[in-house]
């Protein structure tokens, strides 16, 4: 179960098909929906989003400063809670960043061959942008 809120804090929950990463308490969580970067806050509006490739920040609380790397998944946030589902998420240290680097480089291939075909194309952008987002985390570089 997650953490109770304190007054002013978001309860955040970072889940994944094979492990609960995250509970804690945050001040604001940075998150990566499928058509860009939001910030969620005490007290938001309630929104169910798609969830992108990159990173979720938490800023204060009793998660102090944190970040962790998610691809794809579904984001619930409602006005005192957060919860991330996730397909796949790490904290930075978990990257194997030489497996980004090897999957970048089979999404750039798919992309160079996939001639006359829109769903390559699409899967290969696909896989580049997860791989690229990947190695930024892992580098601290993320957006």
């Amino acid at each position: 179960m997650a953490e109770t809120t304190q007054d002013g804090k978001l309860a955040v929950r970072l889940v994944t098909p094979d492990r609960v990463l995250l509970e804690a308490t945050a001040d604001a969580v940075e998150l990566p929906s499928a058509s860009g970067y939001l910030e969620a806050l005490y007290g938001a509006t309630p929104l169910l989003a798609e969830l992108g490739a990159g990173e979720v920040r938490l800023h204060g609380g009793s998660s102090g400063d944190q970040k962790f790397f998610v691809a794809w998944g579904f984001v619930e946030v409602l006005p005192d809670r957060v919860t991330i589902l996730a397909e796949r998420a790490m904290a930075p240290g978990e990257i194997d960043r030489a497996h980004a680097e090897q999957e970048r480089q089979r999404g750039e291939k798919m992309w160079a061959e996939a001639g006359d075909s829109a769903a390559v194309y699409d899967e290969a952008n696909e896989i580049i942008r997860e791989s690229e987002e990947e190695i930024a985390s892992a580098e601290g570089k993320s957006h």
